[in-house]
């Protein structure tokens, strides 16, 4: 079957087309031929050498995916071949084909089409997790989303607002900020003219119950500004750099706060069955009735990936990036 190689280390540009054996199925696992697959920071890093898969999973690039069901495993009741699916997988997303754990595959809701699709899994999960699993986001809750308009940034201001939220939103450009608001954000700012800081409490007077930051560094004593009496800071990444040095102790302590950290990828498979479950649960049907909605910003032919990676790696996005085989 046809993959994306790359060169460990490489630039965008060493991304290639490749053969390699179609992989079979195991008895819990179901086969997927791809027909899109979102690109993900994790990729770029991934590629760079920075961000192996986790031990005993596929080598190659891609951690969500569209497609058809082309072959079911002997375990596996739950699904048919040719049912439309979409699905996040541990690696083996940039194939033509991929093979899953059963319980990790969505039904495609409603009319949506495959690149809408391959949009959803990752940002969405990963969102998910943070505001309910994670921060256990309640009804009227503050939140503070960094990175505002990044898919997961995009998401999570989706799913906050959709459980009835009031959200601020952080990033580069009113463009961007635009498309927080349609979203749901209530409060914009762009973090390159204004100190996000002094926004929120203009806007919060009680602070933030929850952060979602991207960026670490020196955000991390602005976080605690913020925050709400008994809020937390649910870190995905660190944008700023691996340390964040001067932690105010004396701040962390008298919010009571919470600084926390999480990720999706290297977590267990029944942990990301569960998660799969209540999230299918609580939103498909709102996507199927454009309640909620994937954040695609472009889509791009296979040939095109390098396109895809460079824009990562410059920061320049508005939602997902979408590759069609």
């Amino acid at each position: 079957m046809k993959f994306i190689n790359f060169k460990q280390g490489g630039e965008p540009e060493d991304l290639y087309q490749d053969e390699c054996s179609t992989p079979e199925v195991n008895p819990h696992q179901i086969r997927i031929q791809v027909q899109a697959f979102g690109v993900n920071r994790a990729d770029t890093l991934q590629r760079l050498g920075k961000y192996p898969p986790p031990p005993g999973e596929s080598a190659i690039l891609g951690l969500e995916v569209a497609g058809i069901v082309d072959a079911v495993g002997s375990q596996v009741t739950q699904w048919q071949k040719g049912e439309r699916v979409f699905a996040l997988v541990p690696g083996g997303g940039y194939a033509k084909q991929v093979v899953v754990n059963a319980d990790h595959v969505m039904p495609i809701p409603g009319d949506l089409s495959m690149v809408e699709a391959a949009g959803i899994a990752e940002v969405f999960l990963t969102a998910y997790q943070s505001l309910f699993l994670v921060a256990k986001l309640q009804r009227d809750a503050h939140i503070l989303v960094h990175a505002g308009a990044s898919g997961v940034g995009l998401a999570a201001t989706q799913l906050a607002s959709f459980s009835g939220a009031r959200i601020a939103c952080t990033a580069s450009s009113k463009q961007k900020l635009e498309l927080c608001k349609s979203m749901g954000a209530d409060v914009l700012i762009n973090y390159q003219e204004q100190d996000f800081a002094e926004q929120i409490q203009q806007h919060f007077r009680g602070g933030v119950d929850m952060v979602l930051d991207f960026i670490g560094g020196d955000y991390i004593n602005r976080n605690l500004t913020v925050l709400a009496q008994d809020g937390i800071v649910v870190y995905l990444a660190m944008l700023a750099g691996r340390f964040a040095d001067k932690l105010d102790m004396g701040l962390m302590l008298n919010k009571r706060a919470t600084l926390t950290a999480s990720t999706l990828r290297n977590r267990s498979d029944d942990y990301k069955a569960h998660l799969i479950a209540e999230f299918s649960h609580h939103c498909l049907d709102a996507f199927a009735e454009r309640k909620l909605v994937a954040n695609i910003d472009t889509v791009y032919a296979i040939d095109d990936i390098a396109i895809a990676h460079q824009r990562l790696h410059d920061n320049d996005s508005q939602g997902k990036l979408i590759i069609k085989w």
